[in-house]
């Protein structure tokens, strides 16, 4: 509890600084709005020319984006930060980083709070809000809650998945680029139903990156949509489940490839 208290005082700071330049704070938020809005474009452009992806109308493949992206946008704003690792390990500068009293994670993820990220969530909730405007769903408490809970859930599958991927800078030299391929390309694989890939991907996407559980699984179970996949309907519940298993074995590849961590020897 000690060290949420210091890394929310931290995130403050962060947050007052990029406040300060408001006009800045602005043009990024727009710019990021812009760029999950390309995502929306490219969804707009396909159904231009086909009236069903994988099974599914243009309503539900809306639903899956706006939740991927509620998703993507909220985790990227809390944990995005955790990219610069590759830097700190090459300045040495990690080393500073293990010598303060508190979890090296939680000085991460403060280093760079960004709030800026915002702009992708506005996008993705305003579309939400749309869908949800004009799609008939019949609602209950219970979805009520699935609802409430997806992005969040959601949120802390991609933060998982953004530290076990950027775990590998341990190794490698530079694995930015190889971590953005799992992190930025989740969030556009997750987007889309999971039933327009190959085999071999939707292991991938749905049980060894759980990107499944993010968008595709509840949004199936709030359109009591079936899955053309044959998988089970109670899958869309299992959401909040799988992200805590996430975040338990980020953290445990986190701590060993902290442990494994030798320096730069300057």
């Amino acid at each position: 509890m000690a060290d949420l208290a210091v890394f929310a005082r931290l995130a403050r700071a962060q947050v007052r600084s990029q406040l300060s330049y408001r006009s800045s704070f602005v043009m990024n938020c727009f710019g990021q709005a812009l760029a999950q809005a390309n995502d929306l474009v490219v969804i707009l452009i396909v159904f231009g020319r086909v009236a069903s992806l994988g099974g599914f109308d243009i309503s539900a493949v809306l639903l899956f984006y706006a939740l991927s992206g509620m998703s993507f946008g909220l985790a990227d704003m809390a944990v995005g930060s955790i990219e610069r690792l590759p830097t700190y390990i090459r300045a040495g500068t990690f080393d500073v980083v293990l010598m303060r009293p508190l979890g090296t994670l939680l000085q991460l993820f403060a280093s760079d709070f960004q709030l800026r990220r915002i702009g992708r969530v506005l996008t993705a909730f305003g579309v939400l809000v749309y869908v949800l405007s004009t799609s008939d769903i019949h609602w209950s408490p219970a979805k009520v809650l699935l609802l409430v809970l997806t992005p969040v859930a959601g949120a802390a599958i991609f933060g998982a998945i953004f530290v076990a991927a950027n775990s590998v800078s341990f190794w490698f030299i530079d694995a930015r680029e190889l971590a953005n391929t799992v992190t930025y390309g989740g969030s556009y694989l997750t987007s889309y139903p999971i039933s327009i890939y190959t085999g071999w991907m939707r292991v991938l996407l749905a049980y060894l990156v759980p990107g499944a559980f993010v968008a595709y699984y509840p949004a199936l179970t709030l359109l009591d949509h079936a899955d053309p996949l044959g998988a089970p309907s109670w899958l869309g519940w299992l959401g909040a489940p799988v992200a805590v298993l996430a975040a338990v074995v980020a953290g445990l590849i986190w701590r060993s490839a902290v442990r494994h961590y030798r320096g730069t020897g300057s």
